[in-house]
């Protein structure tokens, strides 16, 4: 296995080297990887049929596939990364790792790293959910809060790996190793079609390595689909770079969105989004952004049409499905992957702050009264 830059395309040898030195770009992997990572359980996730959102969408007669990423051990797609990543890292002898993070690389990160007993530093922003935070904290890595947005965490902890020789296991394209984890992701939706590939998958985008994954493991796989990257309103610059029908992606300013595993401004590596937006266009697809209110009520369908309790970033494909379908961009006979990224108690705070169904009992021996209550509540839900 070598690494190979995305931009220059020049070659080197397996190193922790997070640019290429010839240009500064992406760099990606090549070839067998004869190290393997360090596995707790990722992957294979559930394929399940959204068979109960396709018959609310008017007019839809194709079919919509959840890749549910919530069954992984930490609760996210991140543990495909880290598990790549940390083999690497053990593999090379570092001494420690450093993860910069909106949440979920940091708690898959600090799990990885208590099982293999690898010191690690978590940098996340100060205004992370406290669902992830506690997740984090719990495996007893080193936390640090950083004021600001995500992209003022993703320096520091560059800075920490370079000057103190920790392993960097940051989830944007710094690490190639780890990006390389998410290939998988690509191969096992061709195979759970059967060995037919989608035509659409849909993707929660920060920086992209996740579509990267699909892309490159779909087309490994001999196969290929339409990508769509879909970012929160609030922090979008991937969409607006598309939307410009521009080359390069350009810096957002400080995320408005509840959407905290998306909110990545790439600041200082918007090289990031250039080839995630290329990647994006090469496939056929687009970019789009959905609205907090759509991320909400997205949570609730899959929460109460699927039974699948998922972070607002990760219901953001179910988000986008209506305003696609809407406008033409999907087809009423599509094939739609949605990748489902997060588990919802990663955020349960938006959740508590959503309506529920919930009612006071006051005399649990009068069943009568109890049962005209359920009742209510059943034919108001239908």
């Amino acid at each position: 296995m070598n690494l190979r830059c995305v931009e220059c395309e020049a070659m080197f040898p397996p190193r922790l080297i997070y640019q290429c030195p010839a240009c500064g770009g992406i760099l990606e992997t090549v070839g067998q990887d004869d190290v393997a990572p360090f596995s707790f359980g990722e992957g294979g996730t559930p394929l399940l049929r959204a068979s109960r959102i396709e018959a609310e969408l008017p007019g839809f007669s194709g079919e919509i596939w959840l890749k549910d990423e919530t069954r992984n051990p930490s609760g996210s797609f991140k543990d495909r990364l880290i598990a790549a990543a940390l083999g690497r890292a053990i593999a090379m002898g570092v001494r420690g790792v450093v993860c910069a993070s909106s949440g979920n690389a940091g708690a898959s990160t600090a799990a990885y790293a208590a099982r293999a007993g690898v010191p690690a530093i978590i940098v996340v922003p100060a205004h992370t959910p406290p669902g992830k935070v506690t997740q984090i904290a719990a495996h007893g890595a080193i936390l640090l809060l950083v004021e600001g947005h995500y992209s003022r965490s993703y320096d520091l902890a560059r800075a920490l790996a370079g000057e103190h020789g920790f392993a960097n296991l940051t989830t944007t394209f710094i690490n190639p190793y780890a990006v390389a984890g998410v290939t998988a992701v690509g191969h096992e939706i061709f195979a759970q079609l059967g060995g037919q590939a989608p035509s659409h998958v849909l993707i929660p985008t920060g920086s992209g390595p996740l579509v990267k994954g699909v892309w490159q493991g779909l087309r490994e796989a001999g196969a290929s689909a339409r990508l769509v990257a879909v970012q929160a309103e609030g922090c979008a610059p991937i969409v607006r770079a598309f939307e410009a029908g521009a080359e390069h992606v350009t810096a957002w300013g400080m995320p408005q969105t509840i959407a905290s595993g998306i909110s990545d401004p790439l600041i200082g590596y918007e090289r990031d989004g250039s080839y995630t937006l290329r990647l994006v266009r090469e496939s056929g697809g687009c970019a789009v952004a959905v609205s907090d209110d759509a991320l909400r009520e997205a949570m609730q369908t899959l929460a109460r049409r699927e039974g699948i309790y998922a972070e607002p970033t990760a219901a953001s494909p179910i988000a986008a499905l209506r305003q696609l379908l809407a406008d033409g961009r999907l087809p009423a006979d599509a094939r739609i992957v949605c990748l489902i990224t997060g588990h919802g108690f990663k955020d349960a705070r938006a959740y508590q702050e959503m309506p529920t169904r919930t009612h006071r009992v006051d005399d649990p021996r009068d069943t009568a009264a109890v049962a005209r209550l359920c009742e209510a509540a059943i034919a108001e839900r239908v």
